[in-house]
């Protein structure tokens, strides 16, 4: 069994210990934003908004995108 000893290490090593910060904070910056996007879009009766944030999934980019130039102003007054 001595032989073997290699077949049995830790799939787990330095570099993805390492990132795993960086994975934890671009899932919860997605789910945040996503979240956000897609409360807007059903608002506003945006259908097709809707489906584009709810299928694609981009890293938050498309939510920004929709956030920043695509959902409309309220009027409320």
């Amino acid at each position: 069994m001595h032989y073997f000893s290699t077949l049995y290490s830790s799939p787990v090593g330095p570099t993805f210990l390492a990132l795993t910060p960086l994975i934890i904070v671009a899932a919860i910056w997605t789910i945040v934003l996503k979240g956000f996007a897609l409360w807007h879009a059903a608002r506003n009766e945006q259908k097709w908004w809707f489906i584009a944030l709810l299928v694609l999934n981009t890293v938050g980019i498309l939510p920004l995108i929709y956030l920043i130039w695509f959902r409309p102003t309220s009027q409320e007054g």
